[in-house]
């Protein structure tokens, strides 16, 4: 478990999919920033979340008893999809089961909504980001070869929280850590 520290501050919720990595690694570290601070292949449940200084033991139960509300589920890669031409990401069969997720912790921590409340919580798309940001060309090309290596599929069976440097007016890499795991099931 990390400590708070001033250079970890943000957080995010995630439902790490070790299995995409075969599919969607290189693509990620090359396009998306956020694989190159370590952050593995995953689903996300909230971002930003709470600051990591500022959760306490009793929110860390409070999202332990999420995840024990939720069991553990399948989730496969089906298709590459898109949010308009920055976004690059891969869509899975079981939106719901992250939505549900989502939508229990911005309810237990209304001060802290998904994508800080730019997005309505109704249309929040759960997804596998590949790439953000890089050129079309680049993003599509991706697209390509991560379509031909899909399907994957893996039962995700924790929520985790990681934390670092925040994300917002940088271009460098700059490492994240996971904090925590909450099981998903009883």
């Amino acid at each position: 478990m990390i400590e708070s520290g001033a250079q970890l501050t943000e957080t995010v919720l995630l439902l790490a999919v070790p299995a995409a990595e075969p599919v969607v690694g290189q693509h990620r570290r090359e396009l998306d920033l956020s694989a190159a601070d370590g952050i593995p292949a995953h689903l996300t449940v909230v971002y930003p979340f709470k600051p990591l200084e500022e959760i306490s033991e009793a929110d860390h139960e409070r999202l332990a008893r999420i995840g024990r509300n939720h069991a553990p589920f399948q989730v496969e890669g089906i298709r590459t999809a898109w949010f308009g031409e920055r976004v690059m990401f891969v869509e899975v069969n079981a939106p719901q089961h992250v939505h549900a997720l989502t939508v229990d912790v911005a309810s237990a921590f209304p001060e802290h909504p998904p994508y800080s409340g730019d997005i309505p919580l109704a249309q929040i798309v759960p997804h596998l980001t590949v790439g953000a940001g890089a050129p079309v060309s680049a993003l599509r090309t991706a697209a390509r070869a991560v379509d031909d290596g899909l399907p994957f599929c893996q039962e995700v069976r924790a929520m985790e929280l990681w934390a670092g440097p925040p994300v917002e007016g940088r271009s460098q890499p700059a490492p994240w850590a996971q904090v925590r795991s909450y099981a998903l099931g009883s």
